[in-house]
C-alpha cells in the first residue's frame, strides 16, 4: 500500500510524498491499488494504464534520443497545481507522525519529468525493514508547480532536506534517478548529518553542453499536444516521435503515466518551460566537486545502454570516498522503470548492508 504525506518544501512549496508500506501478512512493498498498480497522486496528475495494457508494453527497449535521458519532454504548460488537502503537519512544519520511527528511512527521488509512481514496480520487490518514501519533486506529479519557481539546484536540494526532516527519515538512504540522483548527492554533500547512504541511478557528473538544451527546446516545439487519447500518447512517444530510432513501447508507457486529461485532450502534468529551467544547471555545469564531498557509502548504478557511460561511472566511483558500482545489462536510462527486478537485485544488497544495524 502507499499513503500520501503532504509536506512543505523550500519557500513554502507544497510537496506530495508517498510512503510505501509492506503488504499485511507478507514481505515486500505493494503499491496502492489503482489504475496501473501505482500510487494515485490525485485528480490533477496522471491517469494510469490498466494492468493488462501495462503487460502488453513489452521489454525495455528504451533508445537514447538525447545526451541526458531516454525520455524527452514535451507539451504545453497547462497542468493545474496540486490541491490535495494539507495534512496538519504540512502547514505547521511539524514532523509527520508514523508508526515506525526507528525503521531506517529511504527517500526515492525521480528524474526530470518523472513522478513518485515510477518507482512502484521497483520498490515492491524490496523486503521489509525499510521505511520507503517517494517524493514528487517540485514541478512534478502532485506537488506544487509555482509559476515563478524557483527551479534551481538549491531549491530541489532544500526540498529534499525538508522532507527528510519533516518526515523523520534521517539519517536517510537517498535513492535518486537522473535529476533526482544529482539532488541526492548534493544533499549528501551539504548535509551529511541527514544522509546515511546514497544510490545514484544513471546520472552524469559532467556538463552536457548548450547544444543539449537547444535540442530540448526544439523537441518541445514539435510535440503534437494535446493528444486525443492515451493510446495516441503511447503511439507517438513509442514510435512516431522522430527521435525514436526503433519502436519503443516502454518510452510510450513512461509518458502515458505523466499525462492528465483536459477538455481539449491529454497534456503533461508538468510545465515544459519549468523542466527546461530545472535542467539548465547540469547542461552548463559539471558536478564533480560536490560528488567528491559525499562521505557516505554510495552505489553508482547504470544501465548498459543508459546515458551514463561506463568510463564516467567508474570515474565517479573513484572520486567518491566510499563508492561502489553496479551495472544492469539490457537496461537503458529508465533502468528502475523498465527493469525493476534487475534493479532491485542490484540495489537491495547495498541497502541491506547499509541499513542493517
Amino acid at each position: 500500500m502507499a499513503r500520501r504525506l503532504d509536506v512543505t518544501g523550500a519557500d513554502g512549496v507544497r510537496l506530495a510524498a508517498w510512503e510505501y508500506t509492506a503488504e499485511p501478512g507478507g514481505p515486500g512493498i505493494v503499491p496502492q491499488p489503482g489504475p496501473g498498480g501505482v500510487p494515485r497522486p490525485g485528480p490533477d496528475t496522471t491517469r494510469r494504464l490498466d494492468p493488462d495494457t501495462t503487460r502488453r508494453l513489452g521489454p525495455d527497449v528504451v533508445p537514447r534520443p538525447g545526451p541526458d535521458t531516454a525520455a524527452r519532454p514535451g507539451g504545453r504548460p497547462v497542468p493545474r497545481p496540486a490541491r490535495a488537502p494539507q495534512a496538519p503537519y504540512a502547514a505547521s512544519g511539524l514532523q509527520a507522525p508514523h508508526a515506525h520511527a526507528s525503521v531506517p528511512g529511504v527517500l526515492l527521488l525521480h528524474g526530470l519529468m518523472g513522478h513518485a509512481g515510477h518507482w512502484a514496480r521497483a520498490v515492491r520487490r524490496l523486503t521489509g525493514g525499510h521505511r520507503i518514501v517517494a517524493l514528487d519533486q517540485r514541478g512534478h506529479g502532485a506537488s506544487e508547480k509555482p509559476a515563478g519557481g524557483p527551479f534551481t539546484r538549491e531549491a530541489y536540494v532544500a526540498d529534499a532536506a525538508a522532507v527528510v526532516e519533516q518526515l523523520g527519515l534521517g539519517p536517510v538512504t537517498l535513492v535518486g534517478h537522473s535529476m533526482g540522483a544529482l539532488t541526492a548527492w548534493q544533499l549528501a554533500a551539504e548535509r551529511p548529518d541527514l544522509v546515511r547512504a546514497l544510490v545514484i541511478c544513471d546520472m552524469r557528473a559532467s556538463a552536457l553542453g548548450a547544444a543539449s538544451q537547444r535540442a530540448w527546446q526544439d523537441w518541445f516545439r514539435g510535440w503534437p499536444a494535446p493528444f486525443p487519447s492515451l493510446e495516441a500518447v503511447h503511439r507517438w512517444f513509442g514510435d512516431e516521435d522522430p527521435w525514436v530510432e526503433t519502436p519503443n513501447p516502454a518510452r510510450g508507457a513512461f509518458f502515458a503515466e505523466v499525462m492528465a486529461e483536459h477538455p481539449d485532450g491529454w497534456r503533461p502534468v508538468f510545465d515544459p518551460e519549468q523542466m527546461l529551467t530545472s535542467r539548465e544547471t547540469w547542461v552548463h555545469d559539471a558536478h564533480w566537486d560536490s560528488l567528491a564531498q559525499v562521505r557516505c557509502p554510495t552505489l553508482v548504478v547504470r544501465g548498459l545502454d543508459g546515458e551514463l557511460g561506463r568510463a564516467e561511472a567508474q570515474e565517479m566511483v573513484r572520486v567518491l570516498p566510499h563508492g561502489a558500482y553496479a551495472e544492469i545489462p539490457d537496461a537503458g536510462h529508465l533502468l528502475h522503470y523498465t527493469h525493476p527486478e534487475a534493479w532491485s537485485e542490484a540495489v537491495e544488497p547495498f541497502l541491506n548492508g547499509v541499513l542493517t544495524p
